[in-house]
């Protein structure tokens, strides 16, 4: 019997060429240990469907349609906070996923914080924990991945972690 692998919802700004690459660089360390879902590559993205002609409304629809099914698919959510505000994006994903009952882990390597007591408590209380460093987060994510706390199963309808 082949144990499915976890599958990761990688959630990251996306919106200049810096962001894009540590977003792929990171999800490729990731896969060394899970499946990762990254929008950026592997769902669509506004910019390029306008570009096709597809109106924005319906564009906005696509990409939202999207990104939901696949968190809704994935045991557990990474999601990176640098930058002097947690992209809004990013943000509402973190939600989604806490009121699925997954598993949420920030990576924030970036010192600037929006509030003196760190990040908005929305955000904070959201997250399970928050790692300082990839290698920590890694660690987090092999932690989890050995202990099989993040892949779901189905019994009778429910999901059980």
């Amino acid at each position: 019997m082949t144990i499915p692998r976890p599958q990761i919802y990688l959630a990251a700004p996306l919106f200049n060429d810096r962001e894009r690459q540590f977003n792929i660089q990171l999800a490729h360390t990731l896969e060394e240990h899970a499946c990762v879902f990254l929008p950026q590559r592997n769902g669509a993205l506004l910019s390029e469907l306008v570009a096709l002609g597809v109106p924005g409304p319906a564009a906005e629809r696509r990409v939202f349609d999207q990104d939901v099914a696949a968190m809704s698919a994935a045991d557990f959510l990474v999601a990176v906070l640098d930058g002097g505000h947690i992209d809004e994006g990013v943000a509402f994903e973190i939600g989604f996923m806490c009121a699925l009952g997954r598993v949420c882990i920030g990576l924030q390597t970036d010192i600037r914080r929006a509030l003196p007591t760190g990040n908005n408590p929305m955000i904070s209380q959201g997250l399970n924990e928050v790692c300082r460093s990839v290698g920590e987060l890694i660690g987090r994510v092999e932690s989890h991945v050995r202990a099989g706390a993040l892949v779901h199963r189905r019994q009778n309808g429910r999901r059980h972690a």
